[in-house]
């Protein structure tokens, strides 16, 4: 099915792996401009090669706040139709081991780095009429997990503040949408199934790590598909949602 994206410009962030990664593929693949983003040079444009099709790609961490004016500088030249705001950095923490130094941090790389970048490129939208904000959340988002204290907080604020630009929005032609992710077995997920089970059947453990009615693990490609659905045209009436990929996992 044509998504009608052909031609739009779509900046990612924290592309060059991962749910990232598939999340540029997939634009790609629909006929977008991409421009990836990350930290490493050489991953960076290695993807910016296998895409093509003049994909483009800039550094730096968009949790300092220095690097993160050249990143957005960039993307508001750039002009982007498309904004996937990935970046969002996690450690597993409890609530007593989180100190308020590690509260902060998670709200700066989850959703203090967003809204930088979401105010970097809506001048643009607002002139062509037409856009699309997509923020990637989480399942924790929903369903705390004790684990990930910090982490399920920031991206609950991201969730909310989504839906509150979608409101800020009205009329513009622009959209606001958050796709939480559920358990998406990534390389680095892969390789942690990998080292707890030891030598055994890793693909057994990640099976019973998370059980869902969907009866398996996520994969970057099922956020990948929900994304290019919510920066399509065919999605101009889905506003202000947070759209759960997670298996039916509660």
């Amino acid at each position: 099915m044509d998504l009608g994206l052909a031609g739009k410009r779509a900046f990612v962030t924290a592309s060059t792996g991962g749910i990232g990664a598939a999340i540029a593929g997939r634009l790609a693949a629909e006929g977008c401009a991409v421009l990836l983003h990350g930290r490493d040079a050489a991953r960076a444009g290695k993807l910016a090669r296998e895409l093509g099709g003049g994909a483009q790609a800039i550094l730096g961490d968009l949790s300092n706040p220095v690097s993160a004016t050249d990143v957005c500088t960039y993307a508001t030249a750039w002009r982007p139709d498309i904004l996937v705001a990935n970046a969002g950095p996690f450690v597993e923490r409890d609530w007593e081991s989180t100190t308020p130094a590690d509260w902060a941090s998670s709200f700066e790389g989850n959703l203090v780095s967003t809204v930088r970048v979401v105010q970097a490129v809506l001048p643009s939208m607002r002139q062509r009429g037409w856009g699309r904000v997509i923020t990637i959340g989480s399942r924790a988002a929903v369903s705390p997990l004790e684990n990930m204290v910090d982490y399920s907080a920031a991206k609950a604020a991201l969730v909310n503040a989504t839906g509150s630009l979608a409101r800020h929005l009205s009329g513009t032609g622009i959209t606001a949408n958050t796709v939480s992710p559920g358990v998406i077995l990534t390389p680095g997920l892969r390789r942690m199934f990998q080292e707890r089970a030891g030598g055994d059947d890793w693909e057994k453990l990640a099976a019973a790590y998370a059980p869902n009615p969907a009866g398996r693990l996520g994969t970057g490609d099922d956020i990948a598909a929900a994304v290019a659905f919510l920066a399509s045209p065919l999605a101009g009436y889905v506003n202000g949602t947070n759209l759960r990929v997670d298996g039916g996992l509660r």
